[in-house]
């Protein structure tokens, strides 16, 4: 019979000890260390699989053949565009993202989409029923779309056997839990395990299996770190509760790019995929504010024009404010430096509260030059063209510097109907700016931008 045992394991890194530590000498995380019971093979079945001995043989690695296998279509234009081209056969997936985000939603609705191959639904957080509810919700209908609620990885096994499907999907690997470890599911041992037996299974069936995780309260997704090298893709689904749109980001993906997002909003009938999210994230309004300007920025490797919002005014309190939403307070405060020194705007005794419009988070320098004109605008209250856009870095001495992939940025401009975008001048080398018909100014100080808009 398995004897049980305690082990004590990193909940960062996995790392296993026999008794508690206060510092994982694997990854060096304090107060990391939590105890489960394991219940170890018995000495003769492990004796037994060393007499049987290994049935894999190397091979040269020209030597190797394969088939090349189309991918699987989700029929959703924004996950297949993460996934890059969609499902490749035999690959594990695992997104993760906040409670309510629409983790099960998005999946579900994906489960619903494929008409032309069987998918086993698997929950282990709502009942069948749920389910169903869930899938009338979102007005979708499939004849061959499985779904049942288990949590026992073997018992699940046995009816995936029954069922043969062609897509597997997990909701979610922190309920499942295998009945060779004794520990409560969502431990780590039960994470790495139950992972590993997904994996095991999706290798060698060549079903694609899904996985939905869950994130701990720094964003991070909870369980060992180990699972995220164990699955092919890892997807970030985020998003603003505030607001209905909806982020599917990927942080690895061994068979596509890394650089590409979806965009999706939450409306009452599920998820809708946003195929214009420029439109989407800018406000329409009727009649022309100081303290706005649009940007040009990139998510991933995806173009979009979002909107900066400023707002400048006397300090009333005497000591002035500074408030950032969705752009770095620490690079607001550089870029307000910049304009007191280099630039000579008295901006020190003044509040300012900077917005970036829709709840977007943005971190691409590319904004700087959007954010300075904004700032401006608001003090001089003055507005800034409704057809004016911005794609540009600044720099501490005051000068605007080039930013990558312009003509992208360029391109999405034009798209839109924008007439004029305020670019770096260093930045236009090799740019064919002959197959565009928005007017390009090249800028080489940020007082350029100033004589241009305000003069």
């Amino acid at each position: 019979m398995a004897k049980s045992k305690s082990y004590y394991y990193c909940s960062q890194c996995g790392y296993r000890s026999a008794s508690w530590l206060g510092r994982c000498p694997e990854c060096g995380t304090w107060n990391s260390m939590e105890e489960e019971v394991v219940r170890a093979a018995s000495a003769s079945a492990a004796a037994s699989v060393r007499a049987t001995g290994s049935t894999s043989v190397p091979h040269l690695l020209h030597e190797v053949t394969y088939s090349q296998q189309e991918r699987i279509a989700t029929h959703s234009a924004e996950l297949d565009r993460v996934l890059g081209g969609g499902l490749v056969p035999g690959s594990l997936l695992l997104i993760g993202g906040e409670p309510g985000i629409g983790k099960s939603t998005l999946l579900l609705q994906t489960a619903m989409s494929i008409k032309d191959r069987t998918v086993f639904y698997v929950s282990g957080e709502e009942s069948e029923q749920q389910i169903r509810m869930r899938a009338e919700r979102v007005g979708l209908h499939s004849d061959r779309c499985y779904v049942l609620a288990e949590t026992v990885t073997d018992r699940i096994f046995e009816h995936v056997n029954t069922v043969q499907p062609d897509i597997l999907i997990i909701d979610s690997i922190q309920t499942m839990s295998t009945e060779s470890i004794d520990s409560s599911a969502g431990s780590i041992s039960q994470i790495r395990e139950c992972t590993t037996e997904f994996q095991r299974y999706a290798k060698s069936s060549g079903v694609p299996v899904l996985l939905i995780g869950h994130i701990t309260k720094d964003g991070s997704l909870a369980g060992p770190k180990v699972m995220e090298h164990i699955v092919d893709c890892v997807l970030q689904f985020e998003g603003d509760r505030n607001y209905g749109y909806r982020l599917l980001r990927t942080l690895k993906n061994r068979f596509g790019s890394t650089a590409e997002i979806g965009i999706f909003e939450m409306v009452g009938s599920g998820l809708r995929e946003v195929a214009n999210p420029s439109e989407f994230l800018l406000s329409h309004r009727d009649e022309q504010l100081s303290g706005t300007a649009v940007c040009a920025t990139l998510e991933g490797a995806r173009a979009l024009l979002i909107e900066v919002q400023a707002l400048v005014s006397s300090a009333v309190y005497g000591t002035p404010q500074r408030s950032a939403n969705g752009f770095d307070f620490r690079r607001l405060s550089m870029l307000l430096a910049v304009l007191e020194k280099r630039c000579n705007f008295k901006l020190g005794a003044k509040d300012v509260f900077l917005n970036i419009a829709g709840g977007m988070r943005v971190s691409d320098p590319a904004i700087d030059l959007a954010v300075v004109c904004a700032i401006l605008s608001s003090n001089v209250d003055i507005p800034i063209s409704a057809q004016d856009c911005f794609a540009a870095e600044m720099g501490l001495t005051g000068e605007v510097r080039p930013v990558a992939r312009l003509e992208q940025r360029i391109a999405e401009a034009d798209r839109l109907g924008y007439e004029r975008i305020f670019v770096s001048k260093y930045g236009l080398k090799g740019v064919d700016l002959k197959r565009f018909h928005i007017e390009v100014v090249a800028l080489s100080v940020v007082e350029d931008a100033f004589r241009q808009l305000f003069a």
